[in-house]
């Protein structure tokens, strides 16, 4: 007979650990691949820890590199990686959000140049502070260049004036 006591849990297994230690050397990697405006957000209280990153984003040699996010992913065990994923979270929802009213935006402009007023219309109840005047010249003008096989810049000046708008109703909420 085998006793029991031996076969009790202690703990998680060796390949439990060793995916959550991945895991987290991924998530080094992730800050290291950040711009420096969106690491600035990441709270990273271990001050070893944004050192060893920092100095990962300086390397080019792929051994040192290589070494350097091993010591990152170590680092990265001995803190709690919740606000980091949370801040990385937050990150990853404003990204995507921007696309989204990117492509509102496109969608708003390409209606405006293939249907004119009825697109205005649409246009004024968004943003009703919109210049009327300024979107019809743009709206023009582009009909124009596309007549006269000219480069299309209205509807690059056109997508710029929504985006505009867009921003300024944003402030005025904030």
């Amino acid at each position: 007979m085998v006793d029991d006591e031996e076969f009790e849990w202690d703990g998680p297994s060796k390949s439990a650990v060793k995916r959550e230690m991945t895991a987290l050397q991924e998530l080094g990697t992730r800050l290291t691949k950040l711009p420096e405006a969106q690491l600035k957000q990441i709270p990273i209280d271990d001050e070893q820890l944004l050192d060893a990153i920092m100095l990962a984003r300086r390397l080019n040699a792929r051994g040192g590199l290589r070494r350097q996010l091993q010591f990152v992913g170590k680092l990265m065990r001995n803190i709690d990686p919740t606000p980091i994923e949370d801040a990385l979270a937050r990150i990853d929802g404003q990204h995507e959000e921007q696309k989204a009213r990117f492509h509102q935006l496109e969608i708003l402009r390409d209606r405006l140049l293939l249907e004119g007023d009825k697109g205005l219309t649409e246009l004024l109840a968004i943003h009703p502070g919109a210049d009327r005047q300024h979107v019809r010249q743009l709206v023009r003008a582009h009909q124009a260049e596309l007549k006269n096989k000219k480069p299309v810049t209205s509807a690059r000046k056109l997508f710029r004036y929504l985006r505009e708008l867009d921003n300024a109703q944003d402030e005025l909420f904030e």
